[in-house]
């Protein structure tokens, strides 16, 4: 066989195996070159959430889109590195309609809670996505009942510890979004503990 065949064989067997996942970190991606493009402005335009005037309806969409800015590039590969690693995973357990839901639901509750309690603060980035997907992923074992105790360590692990440091810290913004996004995780586990795999056609 040819190398340009050999070529083509291999990136024949490339595929688009998450939709959800490559695409939000695709979104997030642009996001951030859009945000290094305009010093910053988009971002904090479009892909961070802060409390605004109800009937600006760019505030809606920050309110989910803030979980597709980031600060800078460390931010993002931190996240986007997490996300890539459980996000099929979690596509493949509980298929990309719902995962994408799970993805959007968070974002919002993330978003409206941090607007109430931090009015005059800018959050962003997917760093409560993250966290759900850590849950989340540990929950995936979760059926008949039965609580598995990975389940138990890593909600303790995580999630208290970003409690413990919201206590221990005067800056505990991020720990709530850290927090809001673990407990999401945990309801979505609850939710949907005896779903079967999606199987992909």
């Amino acid at each position: 066989m040819s190398g340009e065949k050999k070529r083509l064989n291999i990136l024949g067997r490339i595929r688009f195996n998450a939709p959800v996942t490559l695409t939000f970190a695709l979104l997030s991606l642009g996001a951030l070159l859009l945000g290094n493009a305009t010093h910053g402005k988009s971002t904090e335009l479009l892909f961070s959430t802060y409390r605004a005037k109800l009937l600006d309806p760019l505030m809606y969409l920050r309110l989910f889109g803030h979980v597709l800015g980031h600060a800078n590039w460390s931010h993002y590969i931190g996240n986007m590195t997490l996300i890539l690693i459980l996000g099929p995973i979690l596509e493949e357990k509980y298929g990309s309609a719902n995962f994408l839901e799970m993805i959007c639901i968070t974002a919002g509750i993330t978003g409206i809670i941090h607007n109430i309690f931090f009015p005059k603060v800018i959050l962003l980035g997917a760093s409560g996505i993250v966290f759900m997907c850590i849950i989340l992923a540990s929950a995936v074992s979760f059926k008949g009942g039965e609580i598995p105790i990975t389940l138990i360590l890593v909600f303790v692990i995580y999630v208290g510890g970003e409690i413990m440091d919201a206590v221990s810290k005067k800056d505990n913004i991020s720990q709530l979004g850290h927090i809001i996004g673990g407990m999401c995780g945990g309801a979505y586990g609850l939710m949907y503990a005896n779903m079967p795999s999606q199987s992909k056609k």
